[in-house]
């Protein structure tokens, strides 16, 4: 208590921490060519992906590898015990309704 250890402590790492791919953050001002970079470099569009000269992207996307195309809203990520993503439901649901996942069958994804 009088550390306030619980303040800035790590929350024990689940099988889905130790095992996940590598994640890279994308951060700039809109229309600086985040969304086409990630375009460019999976070679397609992506669920989710929106690109204008008005801010399109609104949220947090992690674009991840799958058999599907699909979008899965971040407060069903945040409760998937398979996935990297339970600790972020600690920062609450106005944060997990800008986040979600994209998923698609890119090779790139699957090779990382």
């Amino acid at each position: 208590e009088m550390y306030k250890f619980g303040e800035f402590m790590s929350p024990v790492l689940n099988d889905a921490d130790i095992e996940a791919r590598p994640m890279v953050l994308l951060l700039g001002q809109y229309s600086t060519g985040k969304t086409s970079f990630i375009k460019y470099m999976l070679g397609r569009d992506f669920p989710g992906a929106h690109i204008g000269p008005e801010p399109t992207t609104d949220r947090f996307m992690a674009v991840m590898y799958g058999t599907e195309e699909r979008t899965i809203p971040g407060n069903a990520l945040s409760v998937q015990a398979d996935r990297p993503f339970r600790g972020l439901s600690k920062f609450g649901t106005s944060f997990l309704c800008k986040f979600e996942s994209s998923e698609l069958p890119a090779p790139i994804l699957e090779s990382i």
